[in-house]
């Protein structure tokens, strides 16, 4: 039985790109393959092998094609290795002028590593570069060409068997796209212990509302809310709530997260930070939401996706609740990113 064979795509991408450019690289890519792996800050990998028949085109054409794009849409400049496995397409890209692409076919992999540094090879360090010069090896071919009991003899076996497949341009991994979020986390650090039950309450709806738009971000509802308070004598409080319906609509977050602040009555408590995590993520498609007859749900609706294209296209910060006018004065702290459970 015959294996199809891979044609893998490495994209270097020019210039400093924002989280939110390197965003719009990844949604544009995943139009073109479902197989993209995120390599950030400046590069992505496609494997086309299943896009070709799809679009009816060359691997090198669908490079074209993506390339084009990026530049068209985005202004992003970028230069391309193709090849037949992830380890080969990268090295290409590292030898392609911005705006050019570097094909290197399966067959004829073996053929142009042959005459390259051993550096250029993924994993090779001062010190085995240093030890294989000292034995005039300074090539991959040499490397390729070498008996495997002498290499390991030289290197080690664990060493000398992954670099004698690299050498030969042998490189099995998959693209991998990037697994789901297990969970979003925001979280506050204050400046100083807060005693203020107005600051408190602005701190937590702040969270909320940037919980809410990582989740429409990441296209996923969130199923439960854990509030987390720490204090000047970093002890904790974590209250959990699971929602009556999976959501990613912030007054809903909000609502639910001042009711876990409240049932912490925390009165004079000394307030060092607040973190909020929403778990239970499922895909926004998936979600169901009760029908209302109230028309100031379907506007607030409206108004939240709105607000949402401003941030995209203006930041983060240029639309925000009134209530939490307060929330961005505190310099030292701030909002995490998402992180992974």
């Amino acid at each position: 039985m015959s294996t199809r064979q891979r044609h893998i795509a490495h994209l270097y991408l020019h210039g400093s790109l924002s989280e939110e450019q390197y965003g719009h690289v990844i949604e544009l890519a995943s139009g073109i393959t479902p197989h993209v792996q995120e390599m950030p800050p400046d590069a992505v990998q496609l494997d086309l092998t299943s896009a070709l028949r799809y679009f009816g085109l060359s691997p090198y054409d669908v490079v074209q094609m993506t390339m084009m794009r990026l530049k068209a849409l985005h202004g992003i400049d970028s230069s391309a290795g193709l090849a037949g496995n992830r380890m080969v397409a990268a090295m290409a890209a590292d030898a392609s002028a911005p705006g050019e692409t570097t094909w290197v076919p399966a067959e004829r992999a073996a053929e142009w590593l042959h005459p390259r540094p051993v550096t250029a090879l993924p994993g090779i360090g001062r010190v085995t570069a240093t030890t294989l010069g000292r034995y005039g090896l300074h090539t991959i071919g040499q490397v390729a060409d070498l008996p495997p009991a002498t290499l390991q003899r030289l290197l080690g076996a664990g060493t000398a068997r992954l670099l004698a497949e690299r050498a030969r341009g042998h490189d099995p991994r998959p693209v991998m796209p990037r697994e789901p979020v297990a969970q979003l986390t925001a979280d506050r650090v204050l400046d100083r212990d807060c005693l203020d039950p107005a600051e408190q309450h602005r701190s937590v709806l702040g969270l909320a509302d940037r919980i809410g738009q990582l989740l429409r971000g990441e296209r996923r509802v969130a199923g439960r809310v854990t509030l987390t308070v720490r204090y000047a004598d970093r002890s904790s409080s974590t209250r959990t709530r699971t929602l009556p319906e999976p959501t990613d609509h912030s007054p809903a977050l909000a609502a639910v997260a001042l009711d876990l602040l409240s049932s912490l009555g925390l009165q004079r408590a000394r307030v060092r930070a607040f973190t909020l995590r929403a778990d239970g993520l499922r895909p926004a498609t998936d979600a169901y939401h009760q029908l209302s007859l109230d028309p100031a749900d379907t506007r607030a609706r409206a108004a939240e996706a709105a607000a949402d294209r401003a941030r995209r296209r203006f930041g983060p910060d240029a639309v925000r609740p009134a209530a939490t006018a307060r929330f961005t004065g505190d310099t030292s702290g701030g909002v995490g990113w998402p992180r992974a459970g």
